[in-house]
């Protein structure tokens, strides 16, 4: 037993250390491969540049188009799916009775397991003329369409994770507040709700860690043009769909295999801040909390 206590004592600081070697060795290969591109060409030209025209003479890596398209179908699909994942979760932990929770909790979190190119065919298939139709438009595959697909795919994230946080908030909290005489409902936005906002603020960091990061729903759905998008419902091409599609016809070691890694360092960067984002509203509401 005692033999058995000790290598698992042992094992398990290993585990962790093989994620963060994992961690810094995909972050070390995105710079290797992707910084050597700033030599030649200026870092201010590839973040403002507004055309991306690798096969070019000069060739032109104006990154902005990309980046604006990215920020705009990640940001509607976190107005849509955060406001319904934490309504399903408010509704799963403290509104719903058992049976019912049972039943779609399951139902809830099966949708994470559905493979994205099943998402990109519903979207490809039934929302873009649906779209098309609503809204008078010309085409249906646009940054609207990726939005709302985003959006299915981040919500059992986030409505899973929020639930869990709200069904940790201590009992104590809810029989207080009903003690000072505050309603069912009065007690979940102004009691649980508040306890429960650094689990939340988790979930909405992951759910926005998966809609920025997806690749091949969006890639069938958004469209595919590469330009500044007057609107949501405009034709986009995200950063993820640009590095899937391009890496293969770029040889290795050239400018374009090099910007496409360029690409990636920013996809990373929009990741870390956003997270330190999120830890720093975390700690904040943690703090006033205790």
């Amino acid at each position: 037993m005692k033999k058995r206590r000790a290598v698992i004592e042992y094992l398990l600081p290993v585990f962790a250390y093989i994620a963060l070697i994992a961690l810094l060795g995909i972050v070390f290969t995105v710079l290797v491969e992707g910084l050597p591109l700033f030599k030649s060409y200026s870092v201010f030209r590839f973040i403002t540049g507004k055309e991306w025209r690798p096969t070019s003479e000069p060739p032109l890596f104006g990154a902005l188009p990309l980046i604006i398209s990215s920020i705009f179908v990640t940001v509607v699909s976190m107005l849509i799916a955060v406001p319904i994942g934490i309504a399903t979760a408010i509704y799963l932990s403290k509104l719903s009775n058992p049976f019912i929770k049972d039943f779609l909790k399951p139902v809830v979190e099966l949708l994470a397991s559905i493979p994205s190119v099943v998402y990109g065919f519903f979207g490809l298939v039934f929302l873009a003329p649906l779209l098309q139709k609503i809204f008078h438009l010309s085409v249906g595959l646009n940054g609207f369409n990726a939005s709302i697909i985003l959006a299915f795919m981040a919500l059992p994230t986030i409505a899973s994770l929020a639930e869990d946080a709200i069904s940790s908030v201590p009992v104590d909290i809810e029989l207080a507040s009903f003690g000072l005489g505050a309603s069912k409902f009065e007690t979940i936005f102004y009691a649980v709700l508040p306890a429960a906002l650094p689990g939340i603020f988790t979930a909405v960091s992951l759910g926005f860690g998966r809609a920025i990061g997806e690749t091949m729903a969006v890639l069938m759905v958004a469209g595919g043009a590469i330009g500044i998008p007057n609107s949501i419902f405009s034709p986009m091409r995200p950063l993820t769909v640009t590095i899937a599609a391009e890496m293969a016809e770029s040889p290795v070691g050239s400018q374009h295999y090099m910007a496409l890694f360029s690409l990636a360092i920013l996809l990373l960067l929009f990741v870390i801040i956003f997270n330190l984002l999120a830890e720093y509203f975390r700690n904040k509401f943690s703090f006033k909390r205790g």
